[in-house]
């Protein structure tokens, strides 16, 4: 709306959504616009999906995007990690769970917490490592939330991380 001057009796509620309305088509060639326009849609969520797959700066969101975040990603992603495996361990313990002798039950538990804790443990250490590698290659970057950021990303499986990795396992970044 546009700033009018006091005045003024205030609009009927007609004229404004009168004012906001969008020309209606004629029912046909609204069903075939409509259809034309979400298959449009469609292909460009498809090519924004795949462009953010693929990491084009463009494509990522902000939390992602960066030569630092890049290098953190490539980073972790050249590595393994004990939190890659978390949730398939977690679902092969807990049908171990499931089992009737509770000794098989309470090493399943066990087990669980041991490589939840190891991949806490291995994210701290993983934290510091990113934060020191980041300060020697890009100085004078704010570090705050990469190490966080690291630690997310090598708790995720590596097939289904998002964007794709760049690297290979072992490749030097």
């Amino acid at each position: 709306m546009e700033n009018q001057k006091k005045g003024r009796p205030t609009p009927k509620r007609k004229e404004i959504e009168k004012q906001r309305a969008i020309p209606r088509l004629a029912p046909a060639a609204d069903k075939a616009t409509k259809k034309l326009l979400k298959d449009e849609a469609r292909k460009a969520r498809v090519l924004q999906r795949a462009a953010f797959m693929r990491g084009d700066e463009a494509a990522l969101p902000p939390r992602d995007r960066g030569p630092v975040r890049r290098y953190v990603r490539n980073y972790i992603d050249a590595r393994r990690s004990i939190g890659e495996f978390f949730l398939p361990i977690v679902m092969v313990l807990l049908f171990f769970g499931l089992s009737p002798n509770p000794t098989i039950q309470l090493t399943a538990v066990a087990i669980m917490y041991g490589v939840a804790a190891y991949s806490v443990i291995e994210g701290v250490f993983l934290g510091r490592r990113i934060k020191s590698e980041v300060g020697a290659r890009f100085p004078g970057t704010p570090t705050k939330g990469l190490a966080m950021y690291g630690w997310v990303r090598s708790t995720q499986i590596r097939k289904l991380r998002a964007p794709q990795p760049q690297v290979k396992r072992g490749e030097k970044v």
